[in-house]
């Protein structure tokens, strides 16, 4: 494979187009040029349980971010007309309304049969004219992505319609050369699928540890006899310390991540500009966001990894005060451990807003398994070991996708050609 390099602004062999200089043999299009239709609105109906005896249905929350189908939350759809909606080989759909406009699923026939939802958008590449894979990756880049913003804009919610898909401007290489460039990107999305399945499987793994481990279950070489049920106030102690006004960074809970800055989920400080009332935390102190608002994250408890931050007050925040291992309760609380007994406990807020709510006193008296230290202490590094080798396996799989995203900004634009 000889990759040419690109020399200076137009070099030898590009010219000048309306998305920057290209090769002289490519060409600039719409897609809606390149199609055999001009985009098709997906069915109007409401998703219902997903059966086997019904079509299954595709909306935009069905599509990761990755632009894959989820299979594990799928739903059906029962309406007269679904079959006139469902999609072929090479079919490719695009959101058209809302926080994840432009979002796109190029459909994979290993998926089943699928409809697609009033939400999104259909277009049939036509295939000797656009290779499908080729328009998908172009959804991937920088470029797609910026014209997404721009086009998006509404006085009301952000969205693009049909016409304004079929608008969107490609660079064209001879098919040939599409067929190409989608060989070499295909290799990286079997490296990336393959790392991807490396670590769910690690997920896996360490879940059904988590669940052996921090149970009793399955015990330990060398450990046995009957664990004691503590109350957390026997090892932990509340903390009611104020922030003293020394500019710690705001923090919250994500159910995903743990303890992250206000600003890394919410894009700002949503605090204000006085934080005097937030509670102070130092490294390894614990909190609880006592206001969750549904009972899956309801037992959400994190464990500070920074040197001090600051979280809002009606956060229950504990911290050690005895030698408990904080690692092996660490694993235990991301566990959601506590989940049965906060059921017991939990209130729907007094505001009639649907939030849940918990006394921290209530909350300090509920029990944890209390092993031995030593024993707490080997579990814990067993699980911190796996989520090293979970984290070493996620920074590779971003590695690869950075890797393919640098691939394509230089081959969907023809700066390196690909020559056999």
């Amino acid at each position: 494979m000889n990759i040419m390099n690109e020399t200076q602004h137009i070099p030898a062999g590009y010219k000048l187009s309306p998305l920057g200089p290209i090769p002289e043999d490519w060409e600039v299009k719409r897609l809606g040029d390149l199609c055999e239709n001009k985009g098709d609105y997906g069915l109007n109906a409401p998703a219902t349980d997903y059966s086997v005896n019904l079509p299954t249905y595709l909306r935009i929350t069905d599509i990761d971010d990755n632009g894959n189908f989820i299979h594990s939350t799928k739903k059906s759809v029962d309406n007269l007309s679904a079959k006139e909606y469902y999609l072929k080989d090479g079919d490719i759909v695009f959101a058209r309304t809302g926080a994840t406009v432009g979002k796109t699923y190029l459909y994979d026939v290993r998926d089943g049969q699928l409809v697609y939802a009033g939400f999104l958008i259909k277009f049939s590449p036509n295939p000797n004219k656009l290779i499908p894979y080729y328009l998908k990756a172009h959804t991937e880049t920088k470029d797609y992505t910026n014209w997404v913003a721009i086009t998006s804009q509404r006085s009301g919610q952000p969205g693009i319609n049909a016409a304004e898909y079929c608008s969107l401007k490609l660079a064209i290489p001879p098919i040939e050369e599409q067929e190409r460039i989608c060989n070499v990107l295909q290799l990286w999305d079997t490296a990336i699928s393959k790392q991807a399945q490396l670590v769910e499987k690690l997920t896996l793994r360490k879940r059904g540890l988590m669940q052996q481990l921090l149970t009793g279950k399955k015990r330990l070489k060398g450990f046995g006899g009957e664990w004691g049920y503590h109350k957390i106030q026997d090892h932990f102690t509340e903390i009611r310390d104020k922030n003293d006004g020394k500019g710690h960074i705001p923090m919250t809970i994500s159910a995903k991540v743990g303890l992250v800055s206000q600003t890394h989920k919410f894009d700002r400080i949503v605090a204000g500009n006085s934080l005097d009332k937030y509670t102070l935390l130092h490294k390894g102190d614990f909190a609880y966001n006592k206001g969750n608002s549904n009972l899956y994250e309801m037992g959400c408890i994190y464990r500070l990894k920074e040197e001090s931050a600051v979280v809002p007050f009606v956060y229950i925040c504990f911290r050690v005060v005895d030698d408990t291992c904080c690692e092996f309760y660490q694993q235990f609380f991301i566990n959601h451990g506590l989940d049965k007994q906060l059921k017991q406990i939990i209130t729907s807020g007094a505001r009639g807003d649907g939030l849940l709510n918990v006394n921290s006193e209530d909350f300090m008296a509920l029990k944890i398994p209390y092993p031995p230290i030593k024993e707490q202490q080997a579990i814990a590094s067993i699980l911190n070991n796996a989520d090293k080798e979970i984290e070493l396996a996620n920074k590779k799989l971003a590695r690869l996708q950075e890797e393919k995203k640098g691939l394509m900004q230089v081959l969907l634009t023809g700066k390196k050609r690909i020559t056999y």
